[in-house]
């Protein structure tokens, strides 16, 4: 197996683990959600620390959705250029948007591990016994799972913005 087909398959299961985390991140969220309507409105016994949960569920699915539109070639749209060019450079775009990616991915990691240690003293209001490093982690991680969407996307396009366009 060579060193393309390995990147790929390593690609491959980190993008759906990371597809997985966030489809049950947002069923999580949705179940947080009814049950803080029911504590509120039906049993009057708000549970403050549903909302705070429900936010920062939020923030990490949606850090570890991106890897798949990354992969899927949903993101930032090209098509039209890309489609109007030879296939030389073609290349040349998906390289460039590759590499632009991967330099925006590489703050969103660099900075965000800084504000996730930065936040770890810290706590999340409503939950005070946890740390804030745990809302902020979803930045560096999510970024670190894009970031191999990025390469898989370059060495195996799939274009798929348009199927998935609405």
């Amino acid at each position: 197996m060579g060193m393309k087909s390995t990147l790929l398959a390593v690609e491959q299961v980190t993008t759906r683990f990371a597809l997985l985390v966030a489809c049950a991140l947002m069923a999580f969220a949705a179940s947080l959600g009814m049950f803080q309507v029911l504590s509120r409105f039906v049993f009057e016994l708000p549970a403050e620390w549903t909302e705070v949960l429900i936010r920062f569920s939020l923030i990490w699915m949606v850090f570890m959705a991106i890897p798949a539109a990354f992969r899927q070639g949903s993101m930032v749209s090209i098509d039209l250029l890309h489609r109007k060019s030879g296939p030389k450079f073609r290349r040349v775009l998906d390289g460039l948007h590759a590499v632009t990616g991967l330099l925006l991915l590489g703050f969103i990691i660099w900075f965000g591990w800084d504000y996730a240690q930065r936040g770890s003293v810290q706590t999340m209001i409503g939950l005070e016994g946890v740390s804030m490093f745990w809302a902020y982690l979803a930045m560096p991680v999510g970024g670190a799972f894009a970031a191999l969407g990025i390469i898989g996307a370059f060495l195996d396009p799939l274009r798929r913005e348009l199927e998935t366009a609405q």
